[in-house]
């Protein structure tokens, strides 16, 4: 069983980054798909972002509203994935979740992730 726990969050001004961290207990590798979800109060959990690795490639995912701005990635020898959130905007703060081990379907589908973590706090003041 893998579990995760996210790091990095906080509290920043417009247009400044943060680095969320989530590190699983088990050996990463073993798990293909890797993702970043938020969830703003009174919102539904939404998919930010998502890696995919298969073989020696990867394959990344990223909501519209965060392309260009946040970067995912992953280091399987520190079982660890990486959220760089540059440019943020006030519309980014939530609640950010790490989840693992995806079934078949879109990236961004929350409820085909079987594992997630407790979740990290973003908040970006205007």
């Amino acid at each position: 069983q893998v579990h995760l726990v996210e790091s990095g969050g906080g509290s920043v001004q417009a247009g400044g980054s943060l680095r969320l961290s989530c590190t699983a207990s088990s050996y990463v590798s073993e798990t293909r798909w890797l993702g970043w979800f938020r969830q703003a109060p009174g919102k539904e959990r939404e998919g930010v972002a998502s890696i995919h690795t298969y073989g020696q490639a990867e394959a990344t995912f990223y909501a519209d509203s965060v392309k260009g701005r946040f970067t995912i990635s992953r280091d399987n020898a520190e079982r660890t994935v990486y959220l760089q959130m540059n440019s943020l905007k006030s519309e980014d703060t939530a609640m950010y979740y790490c989840a693992a081990d995806k079934g078949p379907g879109t990236w961004s589908d929350a409820t085909l992730y079987n594992y997630w973590g407790q979740g990290t706090q973003v908040t970006v003041s205007p």
